[in-house]
């Protein structure tokens, strides 16, 4: 008995507790109509996210997205990114894409003082809004991770957090149909995906991806039409 105490006792106090909601119990406790064409109320959705550029494999990307006429969320990185990519940014903001914040240089802010984190969140928001003229409202913690005192920084800074349902870990892997394989399996409504633009197995899966997901009468959105009518809320973390 008492070693299940202990064990206890030292679960309890090294779990992480944050404010937390899903798009759908978002989307349940707001009214209104849905300003834009997909109301997810309705239609089966899945928010298609893609993280750490932008990189020169992004504008493939955007060029698929155009063809087929869709829309994602990119959360950007600043340091060897925004900077180094300004006119692919822009093009990201042009086209009518989602744009969030994923820190200057993809620091772990669980794992750093308030004050740094801010400076990492804050820094990539400026260098967003020099370049297209527009502030992030959602940001993405590296790895994942947060805890209360990230949202409280995130309050302060305005940016609901948002986490994934689904990863194809495609970090570890340069094999486009494990990638898609990993997204499909794993997809479904109400999901958030999440895939990393940079990485050389990706781009190349998109198509594949965007093809199936189709035919499984998947409407592919951006985390805002995901949540919508709900308007994401500073500190929060969105998570399916």
């Amino acid at each position: 008995m008492t070693v299940v105490l202990i064990v206890g006792v030292t679960i309890a106090l090294t779990v992480t507790t944050y404010d937390h909601t899903s798009p759908r119990a978002a989307r349940d406790k707001a009214s209104g109509p849905v300003a834009g064409p997909v109301d997810c109320r309705k239609a089966k959705c899945v928010a298609l996210t893609f993280d750490g550029g932008p990189s020169p494999t992004t504008p493939r990307l955007l060029d698929i997205l155009k063809r087929e006429h869709l829309h994602a969320t990119f959360f950007v990185q600043g340091e060897g990114h925004i900077g180094k990519y300004p006119e692919i940014l822009r093009r990201i903001s042009d086209e009518g894409h989602e744009i969030g914040n994923h820190t200057w240089n993809h620091k772990v802010l669980t794992q750093i003082d308030a004050d740094e984190a801010r400076q990492e969140l804050t820094r990539t928001q400026n260098a967003i809004e020099k370049i297209t003229g527009t502030k992030p409202i959602l940001m993405r913690p590296p790895q994942g991770r947060t805890n209360r005192k990230v949202a409280k920084v995130c309050e302060e800074l305005g940016l609901a957090q948002v986490l994934w349902s689904v990863t194809a870990k495609d970090y570890e892997t340069t094999d486009s149909a494990l990638i898609t394989k990993r997204v499909l399996d794993q997809t479904d409504r109400d999901g958030i995906i999440l895939l990393h633009d940079l990485h050389k197995g990706t781009v190349p899966a998109v198509p594949g991806i965007l093809k199936a997901l189709k035919q499984r009468g998947y409407t592919i959105v951006t985390v805002s039409q995901l949540v919508a009518p709900a308007k994401p809320q500073p500190g929060m973390v969105y998570r399916p």
